[in-house]
């Protein structure tokens, strides 16, 4: 609007001097050039003028936000996938390593302790690990407690649901496969 204002200023010059040339000469006054050096609109011109470009500047301004926003929330969602995806990768190693670990024993000392199966040592494995959790469970004073069936045959017992669980999910995935 002011660069309007400031290229038309030539073109006021010329109006001013045709429209009052002709008036000035009957006073004996003759208007060779005009030079209109600045415009001063009325104020309330001037503070629309400036609301307007406050106003373009602020719309831009959010638009620039809204985009940084979007890149950051963008961003954050890649950041999240990512962690995701590697502590997925991380858990998956980790019980391959149990896996691992736990063939290595069953495997050896079935080896060196003749008389003894795959499934007693199984047994006595699930035994360590629920003695371990126990012995845990006891050693935090801020943790709930769990109440799950004790005894020496619980763990067998613990063991086969297990199986039995393994077992009927086996099942029922070949059951779905076949249908």
């Amino acid at each position: 609007m002011q660069k309007k204002l400031i290229t038309s200023s030539l073109g006021h010059s010329s109006r001013f001097n045709n429209m009052y040339s002709m008036a000035m000469t009957t006073y004996g006054y003759q208007i060779v050039q005009t030079l209109i050096i600045d415009i001063v609109p009325d104020e309330r011109v001037k503070k629309a003028m400036n609301e307007i470009n406050a106003a373009a500047r602020l719309r831009l301004a959010t638009n620039e936000k809204a985009e940084a926003e979007k890149i950051l929330q963008v961003k954050r969602a890649e950041a999240d996938a990512e962690a995701k995806y590697l502590s997925g990768q991380g858990i998956a190693r980790q019980r391959q390593a149990i896996v691992d670990g736990l063939r290595e024993s069953v495997l050896g000392f079935s080896h060196d302790v003749p008389g003894t199966s795959p499934k007693d040592v199984m047994d006595m494995v699930m035994l360590t690990q629920y003695f371990d959790t126990l012995k845990d469970i006891g050693a935090h004073s801020k943790s709930s407690t769990v109440f799950v069936p004790h005894g020496p045959g619980a763990v067998s017992s613990i063991a086969e649901q297990i199986r039995n669980g393994w077992l009927q999910g086996a099942a029922g995935s070949s059951d779905l496969r076949q249908s």
